[in-house]
């Protein structure tokens, strides 16, 4: 037997087990990212989601937003799971008029808690609990002032590569009265998203909030790409993407741009 035909057998067995190893990777990557696509799957994540936009007031300014995410599932029995998602705005706005000075600052906190069943509802994953949203603002054009509370839930479905449902909740305002109008809001997340073999997702999906004190509407329209990578040991997904507002308060933003990095802690 030559040595080149040895040579040959071992570069094809090494490519084999390339191959094999990669696929496996891949494979892996692809459910993290159908994962991410679950807001109460069970898997620990913490997203650092930046976010711009632009057109704000008469002066067309700029705002900034960086929300820190982290999600935590915690498991209750056999049958369920408790998924505890934060969010933790870090925000800064341009002066959108004249004599409005530009702001920096932590914003109000959002606190969901679902309670998920550990296997699907029929064909359907379900997520319900309660959201409480916390004073944490540090600048007055940030704050809210007043603690809120109210009900959340989520549904979706994940059929191959397609995963589809809707997030919601409702914010009431409770505590003692501020001079602030009191926080009565409905938030509406329904999202669609495609995922391939390579863990590459592309997502479609609003973030749409209907203020029932002053009677309006801000409805995002974002579309994404994202993608699942290692970096050293870390597995993280990197996501890029862009939102049309499709209606939005007087002097509200007319498009923006997002950005984020999730640090992936599977078990």
């Amino acid at each position: 037997m030559s040595k080149w035909y040895l040579r040959f057998r071992y570069l094809l067995a090494g490519f084999g087990c390339w191959a094999a190893f990669t696929g496996a990777a891949l494979g892996d990557d692809a459910e993290l990212a159908k994962k991410l696509s679950n807001p109460v799957s069970n898997m620990i994540s913490v997203p650092f989601q930046f976010n711009w936009d632009t057109g704000i007031g008469p002066k067309d300014a700029d705002a900034v937003t960086l929300n820190i995410q982290p999600v935590v599932p915690f498991s209750l029995n056999e049958e369920w799971n408790l998924i505890s998602r934060t969010i933790v705005p870090v925000r800064w706005s341009g002066s959108p008029a004249n004599g409005v000075d530009s702001a920096f600052g932590l914003g109000d906190t959002v606190q969901s808690l679902f309670f998920s069943p550990k296997e699907p509802v029929g064909d359907w994953i379900l997520g319900a609990g309660p959201v409480a949203l916390i004073p944490t603002g540090t600048d007055p054009a940030f704050q809210s002032r007043q603690f809120g509370l109210g009900p959340t839930a989520v549904a979706l479905r994940q059929h191959g590569a397609w995963t589809y449902g809707a997030l919601a909740n409702h914010i009431w305002g409770i505590g003692p009265p501020s001079e602030r109008a009191p926080v009565n809001a409905t938030y509406l997340q329904p999202f669609l998203v495609h995922t391939w073999p390579s863990a590459t997702s592309v997502s479609l999906l609003s973030e749409s909030t209907y203020d029932w004190t002053n009677d309006q509407w801000t409805v995002p329209i974002i579309a994404a790409v994202s993608q699942v990578v290692t970096i050293g040991e870390q597995r993280v997904s990197l996501q890029v993407g862009g939102r049309y507002y499709a209606d939005a308060p007087h002097g509200g933003p007319d498009w923006g741009l997002r950005a984020a990095i999730i640090l992936l802690f599977p078990e």
